[in-house]
């Protein structure tokens, strides 16, 4: 990377660009969750098979993010992003059509692939911003993820109850993927490997620890993601022009909690964040799965948006500040085996949901909040929140 570029965060043009690409992101992961009711009515598939659907999103994009990191290293973050909104543009049309099961597995393949790029570009560049200016700038950058996720999923949603069809729906986040890309793709910045820093570390067992940790959070974050649309539509009988409002209320109270994180975690602390967060993920899963009103379950998916949100940062912060490796490599480490949370929990829910039942497959999700809890006074150090970070 170039002595110019690492200057460019300071020009207003290039931090839009910049903070945009997590907005950009969170549109592309929150496309998905309202779409889902309808692709499986489309193909007539059950809760295995759905499962089996969203195991291929969490293959395409675990497979896509070491390649997206080889990518960032050798032809920049713009060459990588533009990659991977591409694969977005290619595979969304068909998940909002197909009726093929086989072409839904493909579609959901290459659809995780691009998000996989786009979301580790977002981060790489993130670090190298915050690298570039001094300042502390991910937990905004974040919230601006969660942003784009309320603005799509909320936005398709309200699409559908009008009577968009799936396709046209989904064209506004097609659309606003290419405005970023007429607009704000040349901003991007270029190379983001530093030539001589190791490849690969082997975690050591506390960033492991920790990156488990961050697991159970990420797999909550995404049983919302792709079940709660389904759950609603199939346990309460909401329309599915509406059951995308589940992932929009916990989106929204995530978002919030992401955008003020510093400001709760500098007055409570790491560890009530941590056990506060638990307890109330674990009331919101209670709501959604003992309540038969489908209003109540909105506002338990709230809840447990509330309690996620600042929990895995605080994980990441502690895997950066621990000494047994270096902190940008257990950072990279524990992001990795969280995002095995979001990506492949939801197809093992879906496995659990065909033996038993969605509700008691949701409660056993809740259940893994109560290591979160315990850890809390275990790995958590007695040290102020401004450490952390």
């Amino acid at each position: 990377m170039s002595s110019q570029e690492l200057l460019l965060p300071c020009a207003t043009p290039h931090m839009l660009a910049y903070r945009s690409t997590f907005l950009l992101s969170g549109l592309c992961m929150g496309a998905w969750a309202p779409l889902v009711p309808y692709a499986r009515t489309r193909a007539g598939i059950d809760d295995a098979a759905l499962g089996l659907l969203l195991l291929c999103l969490g293959l395409g994009s675990l497979v896509m993010m070491p390649l997206a990191g080889i990518l960032n290293a050798r032809r920049g973050c713009r060459f990588t992003m533009h990659v991977g909104i591409a694969l977005v543009l290619l595979t969304l049309p068909l998940l909002a059509t197909t009726h093929s099961f086989a072409g839904l597995m493909f579609a959901l393949t290459v659809f995780g692939a691009g998000c996989g790029s786009v979301d580790v570009t977002m981060n790489v560049q993130g670090v190298m911003v915050e690298r570039a200016t001094g300042r502390s700038l991910m937990s905004g950058f974040h919230g601006l993820f969660s942003l784009g996720a309320i603005v799509s999923a909320a936005g398709i949603t309200a699409l559908l109850w009008l009577g968009a069809t799936p396709l046209m729906a989904s064209s506004a986040v097609m659309a606003s993927l290419v405005a970023f890309v007429l607009t704000h793709g040349r901003q991007l910045l270029g190379r983001s490997g530093d030539e001589g820093s190791p490849i690969f570390v082997r975690p050591t067992r506390k960033v492991l620890l920790l990156g488990m940790l961050c697991l159970f959070a990420f797999l909550a974050e995404g049983a919302i993601l792709d079940w709660s649309a389904v759950f609603l539509a199939d346990e309460r009988g909401v329309q599915h022009s509406l059951a995308g409002l589940g992932y929009a209320m916990f989106a929204v109270m995530m978002a919030l909690g992401r955008l003020n994180g510093d400001r709760i975690l500098l007055k409570l602390g790491p560890r009530v964040v941590l056990i506060g967060g638990g307890l109330v993920v674990m009331l919101g899963f209670a709501m959604v799965v003992l309540a038969n009103d489908w209003l109540l379950n909105l506002v338990g998916f709230a809840v447990i948006g509330t309690g996620l949100a600042n929990i895995a940062p605080v994980y990441l912060s502690l895997a950066g500040a621990q000494k047994t490796m270096p902190g940008e490599l257990a950072i990279a480490a524990a992001t990795s085996l969280g995002y095995l949370g979001i990506l492949m929990g939801p197809a093992a829910i879906g496995f659990v949901a065909h033996a038993s039942s969605l509700p008691l497959a949701l409660l056993a999700v809740a259940a893994l909040m109560i290591a979160i809890i315990f850890s809390a006074t275990r790995l958590v150090p007695k040290v102020s929140p401004q450490r952390l970070h």
